[in-house]
């Protein structure tokens, strides 16, 4: 499948009509975050990659107007004035790895109206989609306050391709290392793994198991140790670990059960065998809120392996962000809906100490300690500069986490809905008997059984 078909149906139609009335003058379309998810302080700017990638490849050849056209049921010849449609705007986006807010641009595209409208869909769900998992990510390492932080999300993430993002987007905020073998090769990131339970089962027992595991793996191994009983798999670990001479220690791991207890049960087992090196990995369901709480608690962890909640965002899984119209041919345009106004113009933003961000139009002067957000990373439909890296982006993220306020790192869970109560099912039950009154009143049982 092309990049040009990564698209909505109506955003075909809306070209094509574009195209058929001449409408081809340069269009600029803000895309951003309308509100924050609940609890949560930032966001980290991500999917600008592979963005500028899908815009540098972007031309509607035969095949596209084929699709065009099968999918709108029309011939062939009718989508044929979209052919030949490539990408040559402007592009100006907040870097990945930056800390944004919301309502803030986190790309503004310039560009022939047909072609910035064709592109909506591929540049939302990049963005929104890494977004995401970047900011959930950036969350976990602010929880874990300078623990390592792994990424074991791949085998839960929404297909292969989710999982890379998820690995490279951690790697990104300040995870140490990942599972992924695919992700370790493509971006250079440190590999980790352990071992699962159906490994241990297996064997006949717990220490055969680990002994062929340190055969097999002559480096720093990590044992996984609560198959059967987490105690006695401790203490073996231990035995085993103590009779290596493979150079450094290992791990062992707490997949399941009260990890916090755990932990501290398997430290005094570790400690007692003269293991006080040997360093407690954990793992399952684990979030920031999930580590804040094993921190707040003193448990004795010392590297959180994230998957499930982390690769999926699940408590936010998704964010409210849009792609709007905010000027045509030279005159700036905005949309009234009451909640979803826009403001019109070409923008910037300007990141002061603190982050008291302000934004402005593009060419106005900046305020006093501004620095701006939005750089120019294409032109004409090329990039300006070579493809960023996620070195680059992780020093970014580095950098503004550390001018990051604290009520905006702070981890806070969102309040649990509230149960309806017996009276606001009482009004509820009202309403919906009324409103069937009152269609019996006007049309009769029949009329009555519908509405209920």
């Amino acid at each position: 499948m092309s990049e040009a078909m990564t698209t909505d149906l109506y955003e075909v139609t809306m070209a094509l009509s574009y195209v058929r009335e001449a409408m081809t003058a340069p269009a600029t379309f803000d895309l951003y975050v309308r509100d924050l998810p609940p609890e949560r302080g930032f966001l980290v700017a991500a999917g600008l990659e592979p963005a500028l990638d899908f815009l540098s490849g972007f031309r509607v050849g035969p095949e596209d107007v084929a699709a065009y056209a099968a999918a709108a049921r029309r011939p062939y010849e009718d989508l044929e004035p979209l052919l030949g449609l490539g990408f040559d705007g402007e592009v100006r986006a907040v870097p990945e790895g930056r800390i944004v807010l919301a309502g803030e641009p986190l790309l503004e595209l310039t560009a022939p109206l047909p072609q910035a409208q064709l592109v909506e869909t591929y540049l939302l769900g990049q963005l929104s989609h890494q977004t995401t998992i970047a900011s959930k990510a950036a969350r976990c390492v602010v929880a874990a306050e300078g623990r390592p932080v792994v990424d074991f999300s791949l085998r839960r993430t929404h297909g292969p391709w989710s999982g890379l993002q998820s690995a490279r987007l951690s790697a990104m905020t300040g995870f140490t290392a990942t599972s992924n073998v695919a992700a370790a090769a493509a971006y250079g990131i440190e590999a980790t793994g352990t071992m699962a339970h159906a490994y241990i089962e297996a064997f006949p027992d717990e220490e055969t198991a680990f002994r062929a595991f340190a055969r097999t793996h002559p480096g720093p191994v990590t044992f996984l140790v609560d198959t059967y009983d987490t105690a006695t798999g401790v203490a073996t670990a231990a035995r085993v670990l103590r009779e290596l001479d493979s150079g450094p220690l290992g791990s062992i791991r707490l997949d399941s059960g009260d990890l916090g207890e755990e932990a501290a049960r398997a430290r005094e087992i570790l400690d007692a065998a003269g293991l006080p090196e040997v360093r407690i990995v954990a793992s399952g369901g684990l979030d920031e809120y999930a580590i804040e709480e094993l921190i707040r608690s003193g448990a004795p962890i010392d590297v959180y392996a994230v998957g499930t909640r982390m690769g999926v965002s699940a408590d936010a899984a998704s964010l409210d962000t849009a792609y709007k119209m905010v000027a045509y041919d030279g005159r700036p345009v905005m949309k009234l809906s009451s909640a979803k106004a826009t403001a019109p113009g070409t923008k910037q933003v300007w990141r002061r100490s603190g982050f008291a961000d302000v934004i402005g139009e593009r060419d106005e002067l900046p305020p006093h300690g501004g620095a701006p957000l939005l750089e120019t990373v294409m032109r004409e439909g090329l990039r300006t500069g070579a493809p960023d890296t996620l070195d680059r982006a992780r020093r970014r993220f580095d950098t503004d986490l550390a001018g990051l306020p604290p009520h905006a790192r702070r981890i806070r869970r969102p309040a649990p809905p509230r149960p309806a109560t017996s009276a606001g099912l009482a009004r509820l039950a009202g309403r919906v008997r009324r409103r069937i009154e009152v269609r019996l009143a006007a049309g009769g049982e029949a009329s009555g059984r519908q509405a209920a």
